[in-house]
């Protein structure tokens, strides 16, 4: 079936409001726009960041698909669309890399200006939602909105991986531990001490 250029009828999990359970839905999740991919979902995390979200202790709007660690499949692209096409293996960034920003263009920061965490209006950059529910406009959590059988990111928010990558067997690890690693190592430069083989 051709979906290149159509919305789309698929399932995701949605948060009606606050502190609610996710029910399953078939969702209607438009093409991607200029600067947009659609996906293909394989796999998603699940990290405490959804779960702050979806209980309040981080700001957002309701209802919303959760998820934002994800990996899956190009199946098609917006206009403009150069770093990946359709069939490319890639996952789903929660801090995009637009590498316009000063954020992005300063030797030690990441933190794109355009990332939607913190606040998180869950719309795209456009200020609008791909997704629809019974009529209703979805929120997007944090632009990706990974709990979903397909989804439409900004490119700035995708990272191509290896052809060869086995997609059944790919996801982001929860970003608590790159987060921690990457403090570990960089900010405290926690190094491995000699071993000593005194006797007592």
């Amino acid at each position: 079936m051709d979906t290149l250029g159509k919305t789309i009828t698929c399932r995701a999990a949605i948060a009606w409001e606050r502190n609610s359970p996710l029910s399953i839905e078939e969702v209607q999740l438009e093409p991607p726009k200029a600067g947009e991919v659609r996906i293909k979902m394989t796999s998603s995390g699940i990290c405490g960041s959804d779960n702050h979200i979806l209980k309040g202790s981080l700001p957002g709007n309701f209802p919303l698909i959760p998820g934002h660690e994800g990996a899956g499949i190009v199946e098609s692209i917006g206009e403009g669309v150069s770093s990946v096409k359709p069939g490319d293996k890639v996952l789903t960034l929660v801090v995009p890399q637009c590498r316009e920003c000063n954020s992005c263009l300063a030797p030690k920061g990441n933190f794109c200006e355009k990332q939607d965490i913190l606040p998180s209006s869950g719309l795209m950059l456009d200020g609008t939602s791909r997704f629809t529910c019974k009529g209703q406009e979805i929120y997007q959590a944090f632009r990706t909105s990974t709990f979903a059988e397909y989804t439409v990111v900004p490119e700035i928010a995708v990272a191509k991986i290896d052809d060869a990558a086995p997609m059944d067997k790919v996801c982001l690890l929860s970003c608590g531990m790159p987060t921690g690693y990457g403090a570990a190592i960089h900010s405290a430069k926690v190094r491995e001490l000699p071993v000593c083989w005194c006797a007592p």
